[in-house]
């Protein structure tokens, strides 16, 4: 399953004077939706797709699902803020009655992956993996690797530079319970001031899961998650 959470505020679009949700905003003739979702165009088909939004969203989701051509979407509807993306997750999966075993790949809704394929060979048998790039700041989730040639994590955190490998947005979860659990370890324990979903990974490591990263060249991802983003897009 195909997650897509985009229950925020859209807080800095507001604030640099956008009178519509980010989400909304077109880009070369398609939405910023439309550009984020279609990054699985390839799962289409195949895939069921979780998409979780605030209930004034609802009407425009399911239009632009329906001109993507996505085959199964479910949508949840929030009516209320949440304490971060993992807790958005987990209220959609909790509406749309996803099982424990139940593959997840969570994906930020204003990041662009033109042309995505799963990944074969050793990461599809892992129990979980991060997409990451090369790259610097503070205001990325990261990845500190294991020594090796396996692409293993040994660490992984929310705004705290411990490595270059920078998270594009892309989670996977082998399993739904697993997330479930690494999210009610994370709230008796908390890492940062929100529940995001990067550092979730710590707790399933700590119990022995194995979470592997795909580097990805740094051309192979777009962000349009601040006003300077996307007008730089257009």
């Amino acid at each position: 399953m195909i997650v897509i959470p985009m229950a925020g505020a859209s807080r800095r679009f507001a604030e640099a004077g956008y009178a519509v949700p980010k989400h909304m905003l077109p880009l070369h003739g398609r939405s910023v939706f439309a550009h984020a979702v279609g990054s699985f165009e390839a799962e289409f088909a195949r895939t069921p797709f979780l998409i979780i939004a605030r209930s004034e969203a609802a009407g425009f989701v399911r239009a632009e699902c329906d001109a993507l051509g996505i085959a199964e979407v479910t949508l949840a509807l929030l009516d209320q803020p949440t304490a971060g993306q993992a807790e958005t997750v987990e209220v959609g999966l909790d509406q749309a009655g996803v099982g424990a075993e139940t593959a997840l790949t969570i994906f930020n809704i204003d990041t662009f992956r033109p042309g995505f394929a799963f990944p074969g060979g050793a990461l599809a048998v892992m129990d979980g993996w991060l997409e990451v790039f090369r790259g610097e700041g503070a205001n990325w989730s990261y990845v500190r690797p294991a020594p090796g040639p396996e692409p293993l994590a040994l660490e992984t955190a929310e705004k705290r530079p411990i490595s270059d490998l920078c998270c594009t947005g892309l989670y996977h979860f082998a399993r739904a319970g697993d997330f479930r659990a690494a999210l009610a370890a994370e709230r008796n324990a908390p890492q940062a001031a929100e529940l995001y979903v990067a550092p979730l990974y710590n707790h399933l490591i700590r119990r022995g899961a194995r979470i592997g990263y795909r580097l990805i060249e740094t051309d192979e991802v777009v962000f349009c998650g601040t006003p300077a983003e996307y007008e730089a897009l257009q």
